[in-house]
């Protein structure tokens, strides 16, 4: 079942900030094949409906490539968000994981794509060394019959508890986003990631 209860936000290149960004949120997928755009839609909505200080920068990246290693310059802290498969995880679930264990389950976006593992490991020969870190999405479908621009119902709904996981992560990196206003900002979205981060808190305090 497609849900298209809202429109996703346009993607849209992130202007080049005036300082080097201290920290980098790249969400990456195919947005045409179902749930392989989970990365670029919490990319999108992180943008649409948050406010970062001027050293954290968001991209929607598109599929992973060597391309991308400019962007990972002067970069402390990296922070994927991608869509995953084969964990034996029902559809929809939001995992955090080292890049070398996000690997095994990381999708392929093409032919051409590389995991982000190796992007790290291609980084560090010409002295990029961020840390790193993964948000992944267990998926359901894609594959679809025809390019889809959409996200199946599970994988839909762990929207808001993607984005909490990146916001409960980067607040450990000392970022803290504020919500944002104005026609792109959707408060019912920003409400059910406040209730997801909140609940991704306590399940950490109880851990731990």
């Amino acid at each position: 079942m497609m849900v298209q209860d809202r429109p996703s936000p346009s993607p849209k290149e992130s202007p080049v900030p005036d300082i080097q960004p201290r920290v980098l949120v790249l969400g990456i997928g195919n947005v045409l094949m179902l749930d392989e755009g989970i990365g670029n839609r919490v990319a999108t909505e992180l943008e649409a409906n948050y406010r970062f200080p001027g050293d954290v920068r968001i991209v929607d990246g598109g599929t992973m490539g060597y391309g991308m290693l400019h962007l990972f310059r002067g970069v402390e802290f990296l922070l994927i968000v991608d869509a995953m498969d084969g964990t034996d995880l029902p559809p929809g679930t939001v995992v955090r994981v080292s890049p070398r264990d996000f690997a095994p389950n990381q999708i392929m976006h093409s032919l051409h794509d590389v995991r982000f593992v190796d992007v790290l490991q291609a980084a560090q020969l010409i002295g990029i060394e961020p840390d790193a870190d993964c948000i992944g999405v267990q998926i359901q479908d894609m594959s679809p019959a025809e390019l889809t621009i959409g996200l199946t119902e599970p994988v839909e709904g762990a929207v808001p508890r993607a984005i909490g996981a990146v916001l409960y992560v980067l607040e450990e990196h000392g970022v803290v986003a504020e919500e944002a206003t104005g026609p792109d900002a959707d408060p019912s979205l920003q409400a059910r990631v406040a209730e997801a981060k909140a609940d991704i808190a306590r399940k950490q305090a109880t851990a731990h």
